[in-house]
This record gives structure tokens, C-alpha cells and sequence, in this order.
């Protein structure tokens, strides 16, 4: 399955790293925390690990670990704007739970 990004997510990212004026793409991978177990983290990139996979999306180059990859198939990252809230939004059809709170998540 293949990684997927909106085009509102396209843009945002790609508005980060015209501002921040470096950086080969945006990480996106997993760490344990939170009351389901995993939760997603988005970081700058600027040298890949000998492990990442790159994906070129519509300009934009998210990178994954291998480890987080197997939980992130198929996964859809999405920006968006509800009141005066805004933030990405992760699809992930592999996903079985989330937390309460929405920070984290159960495979």
C-alpha cells in the first residue's frame, strides 16, 4: 500500500520547509507513548538513516523508518482547519483504537 498526502498537506509541508530553507523532507514515523501505545511523529530532515525509505509525493519527500513503515501502509497525512484549530490529520487503515485524546494510537 502506498503512501498518501492531500493536497492541503502537500502544500503545508512544503510551505515548513520553504520557510525553514534546508532540509530533504519530513520524517514521518512512530514512538511508544500514550494510553493506546503508539503515537505519530513528523520531524525535519536533513540526513537520511541507512533504514529510511524515501517517497516522493507530489513534490514532497516523506521519509520512514523501516520499523515504523509496517504500521504506517497505506497511511493518508492530511492538514487541516477546523475553527481555530489547525494541525495534520493521520488516516491510517491500520489503526484498530485511539486513545481518548487523539494523541496516540493501536495497532
Amino acid at each position: 500500500m502506498a503512501i498518501t498526502m492531500t493536497p492541503a498537506a502537500v502544500d503545508r509541508v512544503k510551505s515548513f520547509l520553504a520557510n525553514r530553507g534546508k532540509g530533504l523532507g519530513l520524517r514521518l514515523g512512530l514512538r511508544t507513548s500514550g494510553c493506546s501505545g503508539m503515537a505519530y511523529v513528523l520531524e525535519f530532515v536533513d540526513d537520511l538513516n541507512d533504514d529510511d525509505e524515501v517517497y516522493a509525493i507530489d513534490g514532497v519527500n516523506i521519509i520512514i523508518d523501516a520499523k515504523s513503515f509496517i504500521y504506517l501502509q497505506g497511511i493518508e497525512l492530511d492538514f487541516v482547519k477546523e475553527g481555530l484549530n489547525e494541525g495534520f490529520q493521520f488516516n491510517n487503515p491500520n489503526a484498530k483504537g485511539e486513545c481518548g485524546c487523539g494523541e496516540s494510537f493501536t495497532v
